[in-house]
């Protein structure tokens, strides 16, 4: 071994480097991963800033409600537990039409001349959730640019994420808050008009079907099911050379719906002319929908409809955990996935592959 190789100058030698927590060396090398701790809030805190009205605090227990991890969806449900009996008090109003009617126009206009006069209006607005990305642009607060700077409203924009009936799955959540909070008026836009749209009805007092001019063109677009659900049909856009031809929509309309079986008992559908643009026909609107609060009441159908809609609501609750709960086991998940190779391969057919999976089969 030649003196060079003796004083570890050979090109063969490894110096020891700096000692340090990357290198493996001492205690705190060794990481320790612990549980994540469960997220945890002053209850009462966030009970008192949303009866007091703070809409930081109903956004933050909208967002707890609409999550899907499970220690933010049971502080939600807690939060809602505890100002259950301060719900109630508003006026819950669907708004529907087909894309392009001006639905978010309408809001905007109409919520602002409530909250003008003194109304606390939560506006819910709904977007469509990609079938591909999942992701949803949440567009609606940016369109209502004057009203969600009004100290008196509240929008908040919430995907589908998936669920049908053009509503949020936790939206009648969301409105028992938005009542706890203190508002008087609840606006629900769905994505637009459908055959799954009619979910609305089932969450709210009052259903608005929003329409554009042409009755006979409008109806092609529609289901002779949405129009018995409306308890009032809106042609919307009645301004400029436009406004001669909505009011004969509305004669149009007025026509249908005589055939049409009425929405509610003891109330008539009407048919009105309005324009958001120059804030014509909203406060007849109104008046239509305080008419009708007073005869709903007067004659019970009101607290019958509610009582009736929690019900649904609780059924409909039933079968999304069912889905939920069957799908989050893992032993089905490799069962599904064997069966679908099954029946991509033709090996057997759907409904074989679906007694399969709900049964014992050796075909797994």
């Amino acid at each position: 071994m030649s003196k060079t190789d003796n004083n570890n100058d050979s090109t063969m030698h490894v110096m020891s480097g700096i000692k340090s927590q990357h290198d493996g060396v001492g205690k705190a090398s060794i990481k320790k991963f612990s549980k994540k701790k469960p997220l945890q809030i002053n209850e009462e805190e966030y009970i008192r800033n949303i009866q007091n009205g703070s809409r930081l605090h109903l956004a933050k227990a909208i967002t707890f409600i609409e999550s899907t991890v499970y220690d933010q969806q049971h502080i939600g449900q807690q939060l809602l537990k505890n100002l259950l009996s301060f719900t109630g008090n508003s006026v819950r109003i669907g708004i529907t039409g087909v894309p392009g009617v001006g639905k978010s126009t309408f809001i905007e206009s109409f919520g602002k001349m409530l909250c003008d006069q003194g109304y606390r209006v939560a506006v819910l607005a709904i977007d469509p959730s990609s079938s591909l990305t999942g992701g949803s642009i949440l567009g609606d607060k940016t369109r209502m640019e004057e009203l969600s700077r009004h100290p008196n409203a509240f929008i908040r924009p919430s995907p589908t994420a998936g669920t049908l009936g053009g509503v949020h799955k936790k939206s009648r959540e969301t409105m028992l808050l938005c009542e706890a909070a203190g508002y008087d008026v609840i606006l629900v836009e769905t994505v637009g008009v459908g055959q799954s749209e009619t979910i609305v009805r089932g969450m709210v007092d009052f259903f608005l079907l929003l329409a554009l001019t042409g009755a006979g063109d409008e109806l092609q677009g529609m289901k002779k099911g949405i129009m018995e659900l409306a308890d009032a049909i809106i042609v919307h856009k009645a301004d400029g050379s436009n406004e001669k031809l909505a009011k004969k929509t509305v004669a149009e309309y007025k026509q249908i719906l005589h055939f049409l079986a009425p929405s509610t008992q003891y109330w008539k559908t009407p048919a009105l002319a309005v324009s958001s643009l120059q804030k014509i026909g909203l406060d007849i609107v109104w008046e239509n929908i305080l008419h009708f609060q007073q005869v709903m009441k007067e004659k019970t159908v009101w607290q019958q409809r509610r009582k009736e809609q929690t019900v649904e609501w609780f059924k409909s609750m039933i079968v999304d955990r069912l889905y939920d709960d069957f799908f989050s086991s893992n032993e089905r998940k490799q069962s599904m996935a064997k069966l679908e190779q099954l029946v991509r391969n033709e090996k057997i057919t759907v409904s074989q592959a679906v007694d399969d999976l709900f049964s014992s089969n050796p075909n797994l």
